[in-house]
């Protein structure tokens, strides 16, 4: 079988736990954020799980890493 081309944007964007879950970087801490207070932004700065409904998919995506 031929070797599987890893997603170039997903491998940047996501890393697998040991036991197999896919963490990602949260949304909105890009720009804007004047308004957005520390507390918010304090919080966006941690890793979340991606949900087990697109885990399979991005899984997919980077299937070396």
């Amino acid at each position: 079988m031929p070797k599987i081309k890893t997603h170039s944007g997903a491998k940047k964007r996501f890393k697998l736990t040991k036991t197999g879950k896919v963490l990602r970087a949260k949304a909105y801490k890009s720009h804007i954020l004047n308004k957005k207070t520390t507390k918010r932004k304090r919080n966006l700065r941690k890793t979340a799980v991606v949900d087990v409904t697109n885990a399979a998919q991005v899984k997919r995506l980077i299937p070396y890493k």
